[in-house]
């Protein structure tokens, strides 16, 4: 039972860091909120994080699938340091540019505020490859294995962990807007210390299997 209490709250934890500085979703989640009212924001929200749900389900079918192949498993790994190498790096990048945030328009009645957020969530193809190394380094620290319990909190845990930060931005946006700039860039920084920590840690793994 501990290590699912770790696995979620590990899994939520990188969700909510991957969320936390201001992109296309939170972005649109602010503007829905302001523009056609909170319960739109929330409704908008849900359909990203089901999205997220779904894509981190087929990171974990990546990893079962290459992880039961032995001689892939190294393989897995220096994917994984290949995927947390690029988030330090484009982390830190979005932390050093001083160009102002600004929220990208959407025009949306209520009813099509849930496929939106799908929409928007489904064209970020990046979650995949996230999900695929997180999964990885949980399964080499023994956080999770690949039993349908196991599997269920990571996919909930990343839904949650996405969820929490687009509830944040649709009812908070309007006190968080003056610091916008202050706040994404420290985000950045952290993440791309995040990536950079893990990126060391597997590296590690890969030198004294």
């Amino acid at each position: 039972m501990t290590h699912i209490l770790i696995l979620f709250f590990a899994t939520f934890s990188a969700a909510f860091m991957a969320t936390v500085p201001p992109g296309l979703l939170n972005m649109n989640a602010a503007k829905i909120s302001v523009e056609k009212g909170k319960v739109n924001g929330v409704i908008f929200s849900l359909g990203v994080s089901s999205i997220i749900m779904v894509q981190a389900y087929i990171a974990v079918f990546i990893s079962k699938f290459l992880y039961r192949n032995p001689e892939v498993i190294d393989i897995l790994l220096k994917i994984a340091i290949a995927i947390f190498a690029f988030f330090a790096v484009y982390f830190f990048i979005a932390a050093k540019r001083k160009k102002t945030q600004k929220i990208k328009k959407v025009n949306l009645s209520k009813k099509n505020s849930f496929f939106k957020g799908v929409l928007l969530a489904a064209v970020n193809l990046l979650t995949i490859p996230y999900y695929s190394g997180l999964n990885a380094m949980w399964n080499e620290a023994g956080w999770i294995k690949f039993e349908a319990k196991d599997i269920t909190t990571f996919v909930v845990a990343a839904g949650a962990g996405t969820f929490s930060v687009l509830y944040l931005y649709t009812f908070y946006f309007d006190k968080l807007e003056t610091k916008t700039n202050r706040f994404s860039k420290n985000s950045n920084y952290i993440l791309s210390a995040l990536m950079l920590l893990l990126l060391v840690i597997t590296l590690i793994r890969i030198f004294y299997r």
